[in-house]
């Protein structure tokens, strides 16, 4: 990334870490499933389970994108929700399969979490299909860790 592309980042919110810098905090699975669009393997994450009140953040910058109000148990082995957090995902059609899905992926540092798709429950029909790598649970009444 450019020196002014950083700087148009860290001014708009977002973060400035290097590839090779997301790949030391992350390791190598969480860094292939955020940074290189992989998926994990469904029914793998323990987050598929969890069921406590909190808040679920991106894993890698620590962005607060979900409210366990709006998870539920989609049968699909991921953790899935039906709302995020507003503001705090963007979207992109992803053509990896024959049929095009909508990828979204954190608004602050780009990390992918997931694909949505029309078929989840009211009252917005919508489900988040998110990457249990991809994301950090924090239990309601404990801090929040600092976004990096």
């Amino acid at each position: 990334m450019s020196k002014e592309a950083k700087k148009a980042d860290a001014a708009a919110g977002g973060t400035t870490k290097a590839k090779q810098e997301w790949r030391e905090v992350l390791g190598p699975d969480r860094y292939s499933v955020l940074f290189e669009e992989g998926t994990e393997r469904a029914g793998t994450s323990p987050l598929n389970t969890e069921k406590r009140e909190g808040t679920y953040l991106c894993a890698a910058c620590r962005q607060p994108l979900f409210e366990s109000s709006a998870k539920y148990d989609s049968g699909t082995g991921w953790p899935s929700f039906y709302a995020p957090i507003p503001g705090r995902l963007e979207t992109k059609k992803d053509f990896k399969l024959l049929a095009p899905r909508t990828e979204y992926h954190c608004s602050r540092c780009g990390g992918h979490q997931g694909h949505v798709f029309t078929d989840g429950p009211a009252p917005t029909g919508q489900r988040f299909c998110n990457n249990g790598l991809s994301l950090e649970f924090v239990p309601k009444g404990e801090p929040m860790p600092p976004e990096r």
